[in-house]
Order: C-alpha cells, then sequence, then structure tokens
C-alpha cells in the first residue's frame, strides 16, 4: 500500500509520472529560493538598523550644532 501512496504523489495534475531528475530539480529550486528569501531577511534586517542608528546620529548631531550656534564667532 505505501507503494501506491507513493506513486499517488509522482503523479502531476496531467496525470503523468514525473521523472526522478525532475524531482532533484524542483528541490534544488526550493532549495535556491529559501537561501535567498533568507538572504533577502537578513540584510533587510540589516539595512534597518543601520539607518535607525545612522538616523539617531544626524539628529543627535544636527541638535548639537543649533545648540552651539551661538557660540560661534566669524
Amino acid at each position: 500500500m505505501k507503494h501506491m501512496e507513493h506513486e499517488k504523489s509522482d503523479i502531476l495534475v496531467t496525470g503523468e509520472k514525473r521523472q526522478e531528475g525532475v524531482k532533484i530539480m524542483e528541490q534544488k529550486v526550493y532549495k535556491v529560493m529559501r537561501g535567498a528569501g533568507a538572504t533577502n531577511i537578513a540584510v533587510g534586517i540589516i539595512t534597518l538598523v543601520v539607518g535607525l542608528v545612522s538616523g539617531i546620529l544626524l539628529i543627535v548631531t544636527g541638535a548639537r550644532l543649533i545648540a552651539g550656534k551661538s557660540k560661534l564667532l566669524f
């Protein structure tokens, strides 16, 4: 019975039986997609953190310049 269940999963909607090479290629594609998705998430998080830190630094230095404006002599 197990063999029949395995065979059912190998049959496409069209009724054609999948070749072994097609399964391997699909697995490779899914692995590549999973890796690309994980990389995109990691780069997105890093970009978010760098953006927040640089934004905070810009605000702080801008505030210091404005606060020290009266001390400048030209």
